[in-house]
């Protein structure tokens, strides 16, 4: 059996009092290297689909293994601090695994959203949330807009 996710002491607070309130508690997860528009719209799309929004973050390590050496870009506590800076994320979450279901587990969201590069029927978590009721839904993503192709134009040495 694998060891449950620890969440830190201020998220399990904030999960506590949201749940006492009813409040319906979205997640989703990413890498989130160079914040750009796409991730802000992506995340405004999996806020307006609960009451409160947990966004897990890969660590620099787990993004190292599963995108390569040279990323992550930009280190893992700039980029929580960036997407926790968005007004539509109310709790960040850095997790070191190289899938999300371990947090998932610990946060029990009542609806999971990935992009809609993923099928419903493969996103990491769908059978954990739809065993106890929650939803498991995708966001349309932004064409054009990911880190990857940003990435490549600064290679290519081309613009936006």
């Amino acid at each position: 059996m694998t060891e449950p996710f620890a969440l830190p002491p201020e998220a399990r607070a904030k999960l506590g009092l949201w749940r006492a309130a009813k409040a319906r508690v979205v997640f989703t997860n990413g890498v989130f290297d160079l914040l750009h528009r796409g991730h802000a719209e992506y995340l405004e799309d999996a806020r307006a689909l609960g009451d409160r929004l947990v966004v897990g973050v890969n660590t620099d390590a787990s993004v190292r293994r599963l995108k390569g050496p040279s990323r992550p870009i930009v280190g893992e506590q700039d980029r929580t601090a960036l997407v926790r800076a968005l007004a539509c994320v109310d709790l960040v979450v850095l997790f070191d695994d190289d899938t999300p279901q371990r947090l998932i587990e610990a946060v029990k969201p009542d609806v999971l959203v990935k992009g809609a590069d993923y099928s419903p029927a493969d996103i990491v978590g769908r059978e954990f949330v739809e065993s106890h009721g929650g939803r498991v839904t995708t966001v349309p993503l932004r064409e054009g807009l990911s880190t990857s192709e940003i990435v490549k134009r600064i290679r290519e040495g081309r613009g936006a």
